[in-house]
């Protein structure tokens, strides 16, 4: 039986590899700065022209940013991420809020039925990471309020399921309130109701906790819409 003979690697390719996962553990995590590149030669051992073309290769994938003047950055996680975020600025809000949705909705179901200890533990945190931002400045109670969310959808302990949800990452504050709205928030429902569900271990309020956000999240955009007519087009409501 004849076998084929695979052809050897490489060298750019196994250093995209090596860049991948540095990126993917979070030594580099999305918005900071890589090494320039005479440290990348010095510690991979290779020749400039290999590390641009590894470098240039996770540019083409989005997951790296140059910066004239300032060096390259990391972009995306990796190129699912990337993927995702492309497609999700060229999406209507309400379409990502549906997403947001199914995706939150099904994992706090799953959450519930797990009904993991340190998950439970985690969200805790976050859920009072989030109360304790309520008053602070939009900034920060928006990293508080996403972080708690992408807590609840860790909590279902599916890993691909937390990585496509991070990667809607930046689509997705989009539909979480602003503004004006921001100021409102603290009122809407389902945050420590789908804490408590998950504890208890009951998947049918866990969901029905998610909805009530989704719920009113939705109305809040609505609003948002009809204050800017002729805004309503795809990733143009500030939400």
């Amino acid at each position: 039986m004849n076998q084929a003979i695979v052809p050897p690697r490489k060298v750019s390719e196994l250093v995209v590899e090596r860049l991948s996962e540095r990126i993917a553990r979070g030594e580099w995590p999305v918005g900071s700065r890589i090494p320039p590149e005479p440290e990348l030669v010095a510690e991979l051992g290779v020749g400039r022209n290999t590390v641009r073309e590894a470098v240039r290769a996770l540019e083409h994938a989005g997951v790296l940013e140059p910066r004239r003047g300032d060096g390259t950055y990391v972009r995306a996680a990796d190129g699912l991420d990337a993927a995702l975020a492309r497609r999700a600025r060229t999406t209507d809000a309400f379409h990502v809020l549906d997403v947001r949705g199914i995706l939150e909705r099904g994992a706090a179901r799953a959450a519930a039925e797990r009904h993991d200890a340190g998950a439970l533990a985690r969200l805790d945190a976050a859920l009072a990471a989030q109360a304790a931002a309520r008053d602070a400045d939009e900034d920060t109670f928006q990293a508080a309020d996403v972080a708690f969310h992408a807590e609840v959808v860790r909590a279902a302990g599916n890993p691909l399921l937390a990585d496509l949800y991070d990667g809607l990452d930046h689509a997705l504050v989009r539909t979480f309130p602003s503004g004006e709205q921001r100021r409102h928030h603290r009122d809407v429902p389902g945050h420590e109701e789908v804490v408590a569900a998950i504890r208890a271990g009951d998947a049918d309020a866990a969901e029905g906790a998610v909805a009530a956000t989704i719920d009113a999240v939705r109305a809040q955009l609505v609003e948002a819409a009809a204050e800017r007519p002729g805004r309503a087009g795809a990733g143009e409501v500030d939400a």
